[in-house]
């Protein structure tokens, strides 16, 4: 082909890319249309339930379960809200349920902070193969070691007492590695500096570390919470006296003896539910900030 040739043909050339540019943003935009459609939709599809108990705990009890379903409650009964605390003990179980969760976030962090600590920045001797063997317990069922932990806990004179709840869960193995991962994420140069200061190890982990992994610790804090104050298998082991029930326990009990009182039965479960969705939408932009950034190298 000769210079000749080249010169007539990139004109059509340029004028074909231009004829189908312009459609390729329409398609872009109309997939984008798609999945944001998608996206409403399965919001949709895990915000109905939660709606739908709301509204029931605002109805009469013969009006919950009404054909064809009333998505607004008419008239609303906000006596269900009064109702439930003074034919139950609410204020117990919320109290304990929050006692458990607070001391349970406080001490996984402490202690998941600083043990991922030694595993990501301290060497020593069989420190990758003792990091192996301890996350590996995340893959150990709970209930295959559930009856010797239950007679070790009965020995120590723990059994029904919240301190059982609190042994048992100030220790885990996925807080540790995920602090160790965006621990990783921070630059080695900045512990090398500071050990050239003179700056100990203890004083590297909370001066420079722990300021740096606020997303992190967020995550953390969230999750365990979370899972403290949702957790019913151990409360149901080891807290047996009623003035140590947690929220559901309490709901479990409250459900056996109001069996026909679905109104108030699902306030009381807004009641379970409402603090930790608070904490979430107070929390989740260093939730979703930590999730992000934790085992990014760089």
């Amino acid at each position: 082909m000769t210079a000749t040739d080249l010169s007539l043909a990139t004109p059509a050339v340029a004028a074909s890319d231009n004829r189908s540019a312009p459609g390729r943003p329409v398609r872009s935009r109309g997939w984008r249309l798609v999945g944001y459609a998608a996206l409403v939709l399965a919001a949709a599809g895990l915000l109905l339930p939660f709606y739908w108990m709301v509204v029931a705990s605002l109805k009469t009890n013969s009006d919950v379960f009404t054909i064809p379903i009333t998505w607004l409650p008419d008239p609303v009964v906000w006596r269900n809200y009064l109702d439930i605390w003074q034919r139950s003990d609410m204020m117990t179980w919320l109290g304990n349920t929050l006692l458990l969760s607070v001391v349970v976030t406080l001490l996984q962090v402490v202690t998941g902070s600083f043990a991922a600590y030694g595993f990501a920045r301290v060497r020593f001797p069989g420190r990758n193969a003792l990091f192996l063997a301890y996350v590996g317990t995340i893959a150990v069922p709970w209930q295959s070691y559930m009856i010797p932990q239950f007679i070790l806990m009965s020995k120590l004179q723990l059994s029904n007492t919240l301190w059982s709840i609190v042994a048992l869960q100030a220790f885990g193995a996925f807080g540790v590695f995920l602090m160790k991962q965006f621990y990783e994420t921070i630059p080695e140069e900045l512990s090398e500096s500071a050990r050239v200061d003179g700056l100990s190890e203890f004083g590297i982990y909370r001066r420079i570390m722990l300021p740096l992994s606020r997303p992190a610790l967020a995550s953390l804090a969230l999750l365990t919470f979370v899972t403290t104050w949702n957790d019913y298998l151990g409360p149901l082991i080891y807290l047996r006296s009623p003035e140590l029930r947690t929220i559901q326990l309490g709901l479990n009990t409250f459900i056996s003896q109001y069996n026909a009182e679905y109104a108030l039965i699902m306030t009381g479960s807004v009641l379970s539910v409402l603090p930790v969705a608070v904490i979430f939408l107070l929390g989740q932009r260093h939730f979703i900030e930590g999730i992000a950034t934790t085992g990014l190298k760089g």
